[in-house]
């Protein structure tokens, strides 16, 4: 008996490719979607006892296209669809090329709603449930089913195949976009008992590496795989601290006190590795600039080695390329490292003049944090509980408290 675990990670890897096939042979995305989650549920309860087959793709393509076609002959459309199966009627072997970036490019298409791609994304390239999918985001499950509803309805005609070469940067970016959303909602979740969940941020690095590995396959894309690169490496670089960011009991334990003994030196040395290469030979791009901080964190053996006054010149340099508040407010922090926190309160007052970011939680932390490094310790503790009111993360919201309380 194979273990179900096995058989999970083999199917996460092969299902893209079968689904893609499938698209691409029978032109209907909505129903071969549905016909492959049906063969998938087939595969994790045959394949745990008789082992996976020789050609796990190539098993997966004829049960989903068996199931279609017994979907289409029952359906109201049957003599339109029989009219292709008589024309072609078996799948045949799976095809030798690989159909998942052009799948990527589908389930992240321009016409869907970025919660709807995610969605879509998540299940037909991660293979996750509904339910895993509405698990991870904290969602019901019939509102996820919804999403993936509604994005297969507008995708139905979209044709399957690379866009054209002027809008390839765009999609491509539109891809590593929500790759990106998947892993910062693993990484920190918005909301919960829980600072992390693990199993989105790992899935979001698996469909890094699989965007980086067609990326690379495809000339056309030649100059993106910089940027692509770098995101591979910022989200193994952040990941890697996974197991020093939380305490005993779940409590969140900031950068500048985690062991980091616990940090995952194989995803570090991957990282620094991707984003050396990137930097070396790709224009430079926002996920590099922000894999280079994160790089700089990663070399520093303790936090008192961090070299601020680099990550201080990177942040100037993100400003300048894809300038947004959250980048302003971690540039104020790397600012107080450097010079102070009095001089940090003063680049927070002009950050925090954004209003999409005014009120944000961490703004208030941030400036919690420096009033209470210049002494002005009633006024960090209403800032700790301004701050801890704000956020909807229960771990983040007892460190908070916990802060201001110390201060009482």
């Amino acid at each position: 008996m194979t273990d179900a675990s096995d058989v999970e990670g083999l199917l996460r890897v092969v299902a893209p490719r079968a689904l893609g096939a499938l698209v691409r042979r029978r032109g209907d995305f909505d129903d071969a979607e549905d016909a492959m989650q049906e063969a998938l549920l087939a595969a994790a309860t045959e394949w745990r006892t008789t082992g996976p087959p020789d050609d796990p793709t190539g098993w997966l393509l004829r049960v989903a296209d068996r199931r279609l076609v017994d979907s289409w002959r029952s359906n109201s459309a049957r003599r339109r669809r029989e009219e292709v199966l008589a024309a072609d009627p078996d799948p045949g072997p799976a095809s030798r090329s690989d159909d998942s970036l052009e799948l990527l490019f589908l389930c992240c298409h321009p016409s869907l709603t970025l919660p709807s791609q995610i969605a879509l994304t998540l299940r037909a390239v991660g293979g996750l449930t509904t339910d895993q999918i509405a698990h991870g985001f904290l969602v019901p499950s019939a509102t996820i089913g919804q999403r993936i509803s509604r994005a297969k309805a507008t995708l139905r005609g979209a044709r399957f195949e690379l866009p054209a070469p002027t809008e390839l940067p765009d999609r491509v970016a539109a891809v590593a976009a929500v790759i990106y959303l998947i892993f910062t909602e693993g990484h920190t979740a918005s909301s919960g008992a829980s600072l992390d969940r693990v199993d989105l941020a790992d899935e979001a690095v698996r469909l890094g590496r699989l965007l980086l590995t067609l990326v690379r396959a495809h000339p056309a894309l030649a100059r993106q795989e910089g940027e692509v690169a770098g995101l591979l490496a910022l989200m193994l670089l952040t990941h890697s601290r996974r197991a020093a960011r939380t305490g005993p009991h779940g409590d969140l334990v900031l950068l500048v006190d985690q062991d980091r003994r616990l940090w995952d030196r194989a995803l570090i040395d991957e990282g620094i590795a991707l984003i050396e290469g990137a930097l070396s030979e790709a224009p430079i791009g926002p996920y590099q600039l922000q894999a280079a901080i994160a790089a700089v964190h990663a070399e520093a053996a303790t936090a008192g080695e961090t070299d601020w006054r680099q990550i201080l010149g990177l942040y100037d340099l993100l400003i300048a390329l894809a300038p947004s508040p959250m980048t302003r407010l971690n540039r104020v922090v790397a600012l107080a490292m450097v010079d102070g926190s009095a001089a940090g309160l003063l680049a927070l007052d002009t950050a925090a003049a954004d209003p999409t970011i005014a009120d944000h939680h961490r703004t208030h932390a941030v400036r919690a944090h420096f009033l209470e490094d210049v002494g002005d310790t009633a006024g960090a503790r209403d800032e700790y509980e301004l701050a801890a009111r704000l956020t909807h993360s229960i771990p983040e919201r007892r460190h908070l408290l916990d802060r201001a309380a110390r201060l009482a």
